[in-house]
């Protein structure tokens, strides 16, 4: 299962770990305090991302996931200690809405899988979390503060992650250039608008998206924010009203 990821730094502290063979290109975050290190996302769960993690840092680790998806907690398996959002619980404990064949034909769907990757042996993971957090949570991990931002829409419990020092927003699928997804039942337009009059009104150097481009400016904030006050302005902003493109990027409704 070599090269299935691709690993880049951000800062000596910081490193983005991305899943380039597989057709979402998933992005995991990992930031590197004095005392532990936050992994933001755990990817697919295709090949084993704590084994990239361990080639990073020396201090005790804990996995976030930006919410209960399968592109987003695969690697959740290889780690103890893991947070999550109260509104999505239910997703870890056997109620997750989607059955795990139709998670199966997503996770290999478009994708050049390792050799030796059984599709038929992958579960959902499922667990505990060791925290619950909520809105405004503070994560210390020694010299390094961030806070959790509740930022509901694409999922109930969707979290963003703001380091204030650095002025980084880690905006997990709330934010990213390709097609915005708002349409699954679980998905909530109006929540989503929201969400984005919460991130875009932050002092944001620099986005780090959970999918595809990296190469993405804090003023995409304000532009999908602005299309969306739009939508609703139109009457646009609820379930299957379309889909809309802003060139590069886009949202399903």
């Amino acid at each position: 299962m070599n090269n299935w990821f691709t690993i880049d730094k951000i800062d000596v502290k910081t490193y983005i770990i991305s899943e380039y063979r597989h057709w979402e290109e998933t992005h995991c975050y990992l930031l590197n305090g004095n005392t532990r290190s936050l992994l933001i996302d755990t990817g697919l769960g295709i090949s084993n991302i704590y084994e990239e993690v361990l080639k990073l840092t020396d201090k005790p680790i804990t996995a976030v996931a930006t919410h209960i998806h399968w592109d987003h907690i695969g690697g959740h398996k290889y780690f103890t200690d893991f947070y999550a959002h109260a509104d999505e619980l239910d997703w870890l404990n056997g109620k997750f809405p989607l059955s795990i064949e139709t998670i199966r034909e997503m996770v290999v769907d478009r994708c050049d899988l390792p050799e030796g990757f059984c599709v038929s042996d992958y579960e959902l993971f499922q667990g505990m979390p060791t925290k619950v957090l909520i809105d405004h949570d503070i994560i210390d991990i020694g010299g390094r503060e961030i806070e959790v931002l509740h930022t509901p829409g694409h999922s109930p419990g969707h979290l963003c992650f703001w380091e204030k020092s650095r002025g980084y927003l880690f905006t997990g699928d709330l934010v990213y250039k390709d097609i915005l997804f708002a349409y699954y039942p679980s998905t909530d337009p109006e929540a989503y608008l929201d969400s984005l009059e919460k991130v875009a009104a932050l002092p944001v150097k620099e986005v780090f998206p959970a999918h595809h481009s990296l190469d993405i400016e804090s003023e995409i904030l304000i532009r999908i924010r602005e299309a969306f006050r739009k939508l609703k302005a139109d009457g646009k902003l609820h379930h299957g009203s379309g889909t809309f493109d802003y060139g590069d990027w886009g949202v399903w409704l």
